[in-house]
């Protein structure tokens, strides 16, 4: 019903107020008081993250016109877990794992740069890319004893120390391969004569050693690794142990345990070893249930410790130990290498696989001026040897 302009006095008085319907065109022009809202299409990583669009109000609707709630909203839908969304979350954690490992390496490495001497660097022959090239490291334990050790007549200088362990690593490009030199084999040591090879250190330090080793095999050395015993324990300790197979052990370094030295008893078998223990063992040079065993049965011990470093690293419990294994890893030993240059020797040794355990055999015996007993070994036998570390 509408009014007509003469019908005016007849709504007067009356409760309500009759209104005629507005003209088309202008219909939907005045202001409402509600909101018309449009849902736009989802986004990629809307999509994604499983999120539903939002509802859109509708007037006398359940919610009473409300804004739909959002995923992840109370109320609202809730996300929902596929097999594609684990596996990227998966995926994101191993390379965060990953990353903060290497980090952690890598300062490591550096509060360890130089402590090796400059003339020791330059001693040593340009390297190469040990992931695709093949380098010569040195690798020597000297004896060396950490500050405040017990043991009976311990050094702890590094100056006048002898290196107990002398060894040639062949590493890169798909080559792992060593060769352990006997601390008593006889050698020409640069200006001091003929003598135990060991000693070369004790008078000269690494450059020293190094220039001897380079000249009794033949061999340009690339790198040097001194093993820093206080460390090697706590980086052992760092990867969950060694599984090691070993004869009868019955071992006492420098008195033994009660005497302030270190005590190793092992029935024949496999052994799951912690730090001190794979020292002591790496260490043992005199077996007492086996006095047949001598400094070549050290050598061929320490090669085979090395070899279960490598397969412990690649186990899946060191997976979860890999930030504590990082960042001891650079502190067991000394250097001249840097963070990205240990590093490709680590990638290289597992890309290498384990070395076979080679000895240098001594071919004969003698006995020093000052009376003490060395080994000999023929040119054509440190040929042989060293032929096969090359060549395999």
């Amino acid at each position: 019903m509408t009014n007509e302009p003469g019908d005016q006095d007849q709504s007067e008085g009356l409760p309500y107020r009759l209104y005629g319907s507005e003209p088309r065109g202008r219909q939907g022009t005045e202001e409402r008081p509600y909101t018309l809202y449009r849902a736009a299409p989802r986004g990629l990583r809307a999509r994604l993250r499983g999120e539903e669009d939002a509802a859109i109000p509708r007037p006398g609707g359940p919610d009473g016109g409300r804004r739909g709630r959002g995923a992840g909203e109370p109320g609202g839908p809730r996300r929902r877990f596929t097999p594609k969304r684990v596996l990227l979350g998966v995926l994101v954690a191993v390379v965060a794992w990953l990353t903060l490992s290497l980090v952690l390496f890598l300062i490591s490495a550096q509060m360890q740069s130089g402590s090796i001497p400059d003339s020791a660097k330059a001693a040593l022959a340009s390297g190469s890319n040990m992931v695709t090239g093949t380098d010569t490291v040195l690798v020597i334990g000297t004896d060396q004893r950490p500050a405040g050790s017990k043991e009976p007549g311990a050094d702890t200088s590094d100056a006048g120390s002898r290196s107990d362990t002398i060894m040639l690593w062949r590493i890169g490009g798909g080559v792992s391969r060593r060769l352990s030199i006997p601390r008593d084999t006889v050698a020409s040591i640069p200006g001091h004569g003929t003598t135990k090879i060991n000693a070369a250190y004790a008078y000269g330090g690494p450059a020293l050693a190094i220039k001897t080793i380079e000249q009794f095999t033949g061999i340009q050395i690339n790198h040097l690794i001194i093993v820093n015993l206080a460390n090697f324990p706590k980086f052992i300790d760092s990867i969950g142990g060694i599984d090691v197979s070993t004869p009868r052990i019955c071992s006492d370094i420098s008195g033994g345990a009660k005497n302030g030295g270190f005590s190793l008893y092992l029935d024949p078998g496999s052994h799951h070893l912690n730090g001190i223990q794979a020292l002591t063992l790496a260490r043992t040079r005199d077996n007492k249930c086996n006095p047949a065993e001598n400094d070549l049965t050290r050598e061929k011990r320490q090669q085979q410790i090395l070899n279960s470093i490598k397969s412990r690293l690649l186990s899946p419990p060191t997976f979860f130990r890999l930030p504590w294994a990082s960042w001891y890893a650079p502190q067991a030993v000394r250097t001249d290498m840097g963070g990205f240059t240990l590093m490709g020797l680590f990638v290289a040794s597992e890309l290498g696989g384990s070395a076979p355990t080679q000895i240098l055999k001594p071919t004969g015996a003698t006995t020093l001026p000052d009376g003490e007993s060395a080994l000999t070994v023929t040119p054509s036998a440190v040929q042989s040897a060293v032929t096969k570390l090359i060549n395999g």
